[in-house]
């Protein structure tokens, strides 16, 4: 894995980690499970208000670690209670010792949770751990719907029970953890959507798996030193060496996007950056860009089409990485320049926009290009990629990446609050700096500007495309502090903060 990913685990990683530290390592399981109860208790310990504290537990191992936080809870004085969703005689694993060492434990009817939960200083959620996939079943449902409705804070032990820890994926009810404390490092499922929204505060807590395992992670979560891998201009750099650039695009009403992505282009270090767009629209570029060269296509009124080809193909040849799509609108003619253009560019390639809308159901057209390809799409673009709506993707987002980046051999950016970025494979990386500004109209235009320049400046494409989307976001934060507001950021704003969202260093994420 690269240095600059903090690993994030999937429920057969940790399963093999925990494997490795029990029967390589020489760590006792009990121990493993005393340190993440020790964990859980802490947390409770600082959230718990004036009622008793409540522990939910399944019948496994997850079930074990709430029976040691509800027993160290009792040892320092809280009122504890823990309730059995199953039998004492179901539980699996280390959770019968722990039951054994705490057994006050009783079993209750998950119906009756309401009654036994009223007036909680705080609810510990030890029902399922991070080997959970699917919907809740009897009892399991009803005791998560009785958290979410009891008003007491709520603490997941290592992932709130419902969400799925490889994906993130929630296909029935989850609670909504208020913190939860995650066991040795974070979960796909805690950073992933929608099992983000259901973390809360994440806290990760070291429970003695040592280091040296000698098992790759699942993915990772993107950080600052990959923006310490772009190369820095040099006295021997020029304006070429430092990276070539073209977007092409535009169309009538569309002129803002090339804009937006060919000056986040020259902020993010391309020394050189051309427009191709329509010749009938050229003159509000010349007006418009002052430090971007332009070239005027020939074609229909107001747009690209086929008799555009050969002017962009001659602008690209010089390229270090191109950039297809930005406001080509949906014209049937420019959708097929769109989808000709993306077989015969010979330089690395990014597909934003309309350059994606032109591969809707079509993303096997991409898997001849012999230069590297990213598409940066929002769920809406990747569901007509993938032909199925935007709300499925959004249900299953990192599925959805990455079975988008093994059907056309290109790396897909997937954005939202946790871009992901997946490439053919199986390689992720998940950004964690939260950015709302940047739900506004024209920062996807901002984002694949500065990615072909990270690209142009020879990044390799990976790193490129995970550098583009942390510095995207960390030029939103930074939009943010100078302007006042998340919702008074437009798109210009987070042009303008680029330089600092590109700084090596962690400085504002």
């Amino acid at each position: 894995m690269a240095s600059w990913l903090t690993p994030l685990y999937d429920a057969s990683g940790m399963r093999a980690l925990d494997r490795w530290a029990i029967e390589e390592a020489g760590v006792p399981s009990l121990e493993l499970m005393e340190r993440a109860g020790e964990a859980v208790a802490r947390a409770a310990a600082e959230l718990a208000g004036d009622g008793p504290v409540r522990v939910i537990c399944g019948k496994g191992n997850n079930g074990g670690d709430g029976l040691v936080a509800a027993r160290q809870l009792a040892e320092t004085g809280f009122e504890v209670e823990a309730l059995l969703l199953w039998p004492g005689d179901e539980l699996s694993g280390d959770a019968v010792a722990n039951l054994e060492r705490f057994p006050a434990a009783r079993a209750v009817n998950a119906e009756e949770l309401d009654s036994e939960l009223a007036g909680a200083g705080v609810v510990i959620d030890a029902i399922f751990g991070t080997g959970f996939a699917g919907a809740p079943r009897p009892p399991a449902d009803a005791a998560v719907e009785a958290i979410n409705r009891c008003g007491a804070p709520a603490i997941a032990c290592d992932i709130a029970s419902g969400v799925n820890a490889s994906s993130g994926e929630v296909e029935g009810v989850a609670v909504e953890a208020d913190v939860t404390v995650s066991f040795h490092a974070a979960k796909l499922g805690h950073r992933v959507a929608p099992g983000k929204w259901h973390a809360g505060e994440l806290r990760v807590a070291p429970i003695g798996i040592p280091e040296g395992a000698p098992l790759e992670p699942a993915a990772g979560t993107i950080g600052p030193g990959v923006l310490a891998l772009a190369p820095a201009r040099g006295p021997r750099s020029t304006k070429f060496s430092s990276g070539q650039v073209v977007v092409v695009g535009g169309s009538r009403g569309l002129t803002g996007a090339v804009c937006l992505a060919a000056e986040a282009a020259i902020r993010a270090g391309a020394g050189y950056a051309t427009v191709a767009v329509p010749a009938e629209l050229e003159p509000i570029f010349e007006a418009k860009l002052t430090e971007v060269m332009s070239v005027g296509c020939p074609g229909p009124e107001g747009r690209l089409a086929k008799e555009s080809m050969q002017a962009i193909l001659e602008a690209s040849e010089r390229a270090r990485a191109v950039l297809l799509g930005s406001g080509m609108g949906r014209e049937e003619d420019s959708l097929s320049l769109a989808r000709n253009l993306a077989g015969r560019i010979e330089a690395p390639l990014v597909i934003d926009a309309d350059g994606l809308n032109a591969l809707a159901g079509r993303l096997e057209l991409l898997r001849d290009r012999t230069e590297a390809t990213i598409l940066t799409p929002h769920a809406g673009e990747l569901g007509r990629l993938l032909e199925r709506g935007s709300d499925e993707v959004g249900e299953r987002r990192l599925a959805s990446a990455r079975e988008a980046s093994e059907a056309s051999g290109a790396i897909v950016v997937l954005k939202g609050d946790d871009t992901i970025v997946a490439e053919p494979g199986g390689r992720v990386a998940v950004n964690e700096v939260s950015a709302p500004a940047l739900a506004t109209a024209g920062t996807g235009d901002v984002l694949a500007g500065i990615t072909t320049a990270l690209l142009a400046r020879g990044l390799e494409p990976f790193a490129a495309a995970s550098a583009a989307v942390l510095a995207g976001a960390r030029a939103g934060r930074r939009a943010t502090e100078a302007v006042g507001s998340a919702e008074s950021v437009v798109a210009t704003d987070v042009i303008a903060a680029v330089p600092g969202g590109l700084r090596p260093g962690r400085g504002v994420d």
